[in-house]
């Protein structure tokens, strides 16, 4: 069992420190369980920790990454980001636990968040506990998910795993372009291109 509990921990540590192009850890999880009888409860309790180790790690070391991508206005967006993560604890709690209960990843929220140095004592809790629900339901009672892995390995993707990729893109792209205090402040959709480093912008 101690095997099983380290296995499942580091996959979730490697796998939720990869910053965008990473597969949901419990896919992972449940090909440890499809593949070696491994106990689905000694998975989930800790791939959820290792997950958790990971996502800590990712918002650690963003930052360092993103101060040599963008530039002074794309930073600054994300910093407004993490003001508005930092403002009220409960808030912050509850929606970071309902998103976590989603099949959405929590990688565009953490990278937001690192970048923008949001308070993690906010966000990390939340996290752990939906994720716990979520990969439970998604690893224990998912029999549909380790049908659509196997599939994956005789080469047939399923929809569902091509949507949440682009889902996952898409959601990245949003933190990084959209204008946020433009749209939280003046309910104004606006966007910015111009993030990157060596690109001129106004901000």
């Amino acid at each position: 069992m101690a095997f099983w509990a380290m296995c499942a921990f580091l996959i979730g540590v490697v796998v939720d420190s990869i910053p965008i192009f990473a597969p949901p850890a419990w896919s992972v999880l449940v090909i440890l369980i499809i593949s070696f009888d491994a106990d689905p409860w000694v998975v989930v309790v800790f791939g959820v920790l290792g997950s958790t180790l990971g996502r800590y790690i990712l918002s650690r070391y963003i930052p360092h990454v993103s101060g040599r991508v963008l530039n002074r206005c794309g930073g600054k967006n994300l910093e407004y980001v993490g003001q508005r993560l930092n403002q009220g604890y409960w808030k912050t709690t509850l929606f970071v636990f309902l998103y976590t209960l989603t099949p959405l990843s929590t990688t565009a929220l953490f990278t937001a968040a690192g970048i923008a140095r949001a308070q993690l004592l906010y966000i990390l809790p939340p996290f752990a506990a939906g994720k716990l629900i979520s990969d439970a339901i998604m690893i224990v009672t998912g029999k549909l998910a380790a049908g659509d892995i196997r599939e994956m390995f005789h080469g047939n993707f399923q929809p569902q795993t091509f949507v949440m990729l682009v889902v996952g893109i898409v959601l990245v792209g949003a933190v990084l372009f959209i204008d946020w205090q433009a749209l939280l402040e003046k309910k104004k959709l606006m966007f910015s291109w111009r993030i990157w480093k060596g690109q001129p912008g106004s901000c």
